[in-house]
Parts: C-alpha cells; sequence; structure tokens
C-alpha cells in the first residue's frame, strides 16, 4: 500500500531523481573512458603483433680477418705488380729477414730489366724499366772502374750483381748519381741520350727485355722515376741494392730463400716432431 503522504512522495522522487543523476554519470564516464582505453589497449596489440611478426634484428657480422697466406710472416708488398720469381724470393727474404735494417731497399732485376724501390716498410714505392750493362755477366772485371770509357772493353761492361749499399753521390761530370759500387764506377741514374746511334730512350720505351743491354754498366732510369722516386727514396731512408745475378743464383748470391717454402718445412718440422 502506497503513503499518500507529500514528505513521502519527495523522498521517493529524491531518490530516483539521485539514482538516475548517477547513472547518467557513470554512462558519461563510459563513453569518456573507454574509448581511450579501447585505442590504448589496439596500439599495445599492434605493438606486440609487430614485435612478434618483425624479424630478429640481424646483428653485422664480425669483421673477416685480413687474408694471411703466410701465417703472420710479413713479406714485400709488390702493390699488385708481377716480379719475376727471383725478384719476389729476394724481396721476401730481404723483408723477412729484416737483411736491409731500417733502410729502404732496391731490386735490380737484370733478367727483367726492371727496378723495384721499396720503402723501409717492405711497401713497393715504384718500379720502372731500366737499361743495363751490355755484357752478361755478374762479376766486375779488376780494374775497370779506372779506365777511360773508351778504353773499356766489350766484355767488360758488366752490371755486377750482389748487395750494395746505396751512395748519393756525383760523378765526374758533377750529375747527381745513386752510387751502388764506386769502385768499379757503377751508378744507377738519369737515362742519357746523348749518342744518337744507341737509341736509348727508344730501347727503354721497348716493352722487350732483349733490347735493354747497351749501357757500359750503369744502371739507367727514366728521368721522373729516378728524380721522384729513387733519389728521394735514398736520401731519406739510405738504401740496401740487390742486383740480381744472371749466371748464378740468388742463394749463392745472397743466401736469400724462399721464405713460404722455409716456413711451411719448419710447421712440417714440428709437426713431426710433436708426433713422436
Amino acid at each position: 500500500m502506497q503513503s499518500d503522504k507529500p514528505e513521502e512522495n519527495t523522498e521517493r522522487n529524491e531518490f530516483w531523481d539521485a539514482l538516475r543523476k548517477g547513472a547518467l554519470v557513470g554512462i558519461a564516464l563510459l563513453v569518456i573512458i573507454i574509448p581511450p582505453l579501447r585505442m590504448a589497449q589496439k596500439n599495445k596489440a599492434a605493438e606486440h603483433a609487430a614485435v612478434a611478426t618483425a624479424p630478429a634484428t640481424q646483428q653485422p657480422p664480425a669483421a673477416a680477418p685480413a687474408p694471411d697466406s703466410v701465417n703472420g710472416v710479413q713479406l714485400a708488398d709488390f702493390k699488385g705488380e708481377q716480379p719475376s720469381a727471383d725478384a719476389l724470393k729476394v724481396a721476401n727474404w730481404a723483408v723477412f729477414t729484416g737483411d736491409a735494417k731500417k733502410h729502404a731497399f732496391v731490386i735490380v732485376d737484370k733478367k727483367d730489366a726492371r727496378v723495384y724501390v721499396f720503402g723501409p716498410d717492405g711497401k713497393l714505392k715504384d718500379s720502372a724499366p731500366a737499361l743495363l750493362g751490355a755484357a752478361r755477366g755478374d762479376d766486375t772485371f779488376p780494374g775497370v772502374g779506372d779506365k777511360p770509357i773508351a778504353q773499356v772493353l766489350p766484355e767488360e761492361k758488366t752490371t755486377p750483381a750482389g748487395r750494395f749499399v746505396a751512395e748519393p753521390g756525383r760523378n765526374a761530370n758533377g750529375e747527381d748519381v745513386v752510387w751502388v759500387d764506386y769502385a768499379a764506377a757503377v751508378s744507377m741514374h738519369r737515362i742519357r741520350p746523348l749518342v744518337a746511334a744507341e737509341r736509348r730512350l727508344e730501347r727503354l720505351a721497348t716493352l722487350t727485355v732483349d733490347d735493354n743491354r747497351i749501357s757500359f754498366g750503369c744502371i739507367n732510369l727514366p728521368v721522373s722515376f729516378y728524380e721522384d722516386v729513387l733519389n728521394p727514396t735514398v736520401k731519406k731512408y739510405g738504401a740496401i741494392v740487390y742486383v740480381l745475378p744472371e749466371t748464378r743464383s740468388a742463394e749463392q748470391v745472397f743466401g736469400a730463400y724462399d721464405v713460404l717454402q722455409a716456413q711451411a718445412g719448419n710447421a712440417h718440422a714440428q709437426q713431426v716432431a710433436f708426433k713422436r
């Protein structure tokens, strides 16, 4: 049974009004809160999906070690040039043994008519063709250095093989040269096209080596190579000159040997000794 009292009706009305107002406020809050909440959940789900589907981050590969065909043994660096077997052997041996000490060194390959200039670090500075003694042979004839040029016999015009200490200096005409064997008057110098019939510039420019034998024993070089490479290198570091033989072996003249072969032999001997 409902009461008809005014105060009771008023209380009931106020109760329902409050209830309706609370419901409205709750709905409004839900309208405000739910969309951002759903958006955040979607974003989070998207992040998880991205992590799940993204490929794993690839670590940069470790730097490959530099190729070492000689087990860490330092050799001469010809910088891509293709020297003769003897030039390679002597240059490698010189670097491996430290025969040139802290000096630069020069390889004069008579068979190949070519000169290589290396820094003290064993790296090639440059190479160039050369003109050499007209007579083939590895020995100096006694007294030839004291003879006037006109009296030097054809068979005495040799470029001697051997290990020499380079000496910057001047010849009898006052021209700067690099002495190889001062006593034998053998030097490295700029090419001198003094006698037209000798065609020295032409000989130096050809691709063959058979026509590079024309001098009295000295080593004639292109002017730019002498002035820009050989002379300043010798003056700065000092140099050992290895004139390769053509009638004997590099082993006989220098005691040089194939470094790679020797290293392989040593490694094999150590393995055999270990197994024993």
